[in-house]
């Protein structure tokens, strides 16, 4: 299956993700192997850089794991094609603009069906691709709009029970473990993968919570994070698989946690199985 990153500090990090090393968290013999990407926020916008190309392939990602970003909030993907061609359109994480906000929208799991399960009620937002995971996004864009017609677009509470709502319909379907953004609040949902080697479910995302740190810098497996300056801050992580040998903590099925600025400010959800 696919590999989900995400990192959120009050404070901009520079973060090089080891995209070689990061897709062998999948498996054996360098998993994922149909494409790459990574978002860097930077305000409201943010760094977008794709690739529909193994990682141990490609010339640009030694480029970027040596790059100069300084960002709070990143988001990265490594891909397992399962619906959908290996091309750039299918590679994710997705970025579409709203409310004058770049979002951005990252999944690992398979929806069978979703175009019936979930259509598209409105042109604003159509898939480029025909990857399960972009029409999934483009349906929670779509319940995101309607918050906007009924001027409850600035409404924490609203917002939330939007994504629980879309998190519960994406985890009838299929696996639904999801990463969603807004340059602002982090949104990670997790329900359960496939292990690999074998053919049972485990959990779908881990989460490790770094309080302040005198130093603000972390090595891992595949990543190295680094602080602007010495200021201590909060930090939150989340990936598929555990990154480092400290206690991540696996994330019960059908969690939805609310991140900001290095802090988790609600969590959803109890252990269960969909």
């Amino acid at each position: 299956m696919c590999e989900l990153f995400a990192y959120s500090s009050r404070v901009p990090a520079r973060i090089r993700i080891a995209f070689r090393e990061f897709a062998r968290h999948g498996g054996p013999h360098a998993g994922n192997p149909d494409g790459w990407g990574a978002a860097y926020y930077d305000g409201v916008d943010a760094h977008v850089l794709r690739e529909a190309q193994p990682t141990l392939s490609s010339a640009f990602v030694p480029v970027l794991e040596k790059h100069d970003f300084h960002s709070p909030l990143v988001i990265a993907h490594i891909r397992r094609a399962s619906r959908g061609p290996v091309a750039l359109v299918n590679t994710q994480p997705f970025a579409r603009e709203l409310f004058g906000r770049r979002h951005i929208f990252a999944h690992n799991g398979d929806l069978p069906d979703v175009e019936r399960a979930l259509p598209l009620a409105h042109a604003a937002h159509r898939p480029m691709g025909q990857t399960d995971s972009e029409h999934a996004f483009y349906v929670l864009m779509q319940s995101l709009l309607a918050l906007d017609a009924a001027g409850e677009s600035g409404d924490l509470k609203r917002r939330i029970d939007v994504v629980s709502d879309f998190a519960a319909r994406m985890r009838a379907i299929g696996a639904a473990n999801f990463l969603f953004s807004d340059g602002d609040l982090l949104f990670a949902h997790a329900h359960r993968r496939r292990s690999h080697p074998g053919d049972t479910w485990v959990p779908g995302l881990h989460m490790l919570v770094r309080e302040a740190a005198s130093d603000h810098q972390m090595r891992a497996s595949g990543m190295h994070v680094q602080g602007r300056d010495d200021k201590p801050s909060p930090a939150v992580m989340l990936a598929s698989v555990p990154l480092t040998p400290e206690d991540w903590e696996p994330l019960p099925e059908n969690t939805l946690l609310v991140v900001q600025q290095g802090r988790l400010i609600a969590r959803l959800g109890a252990p269960g199985s969909v």
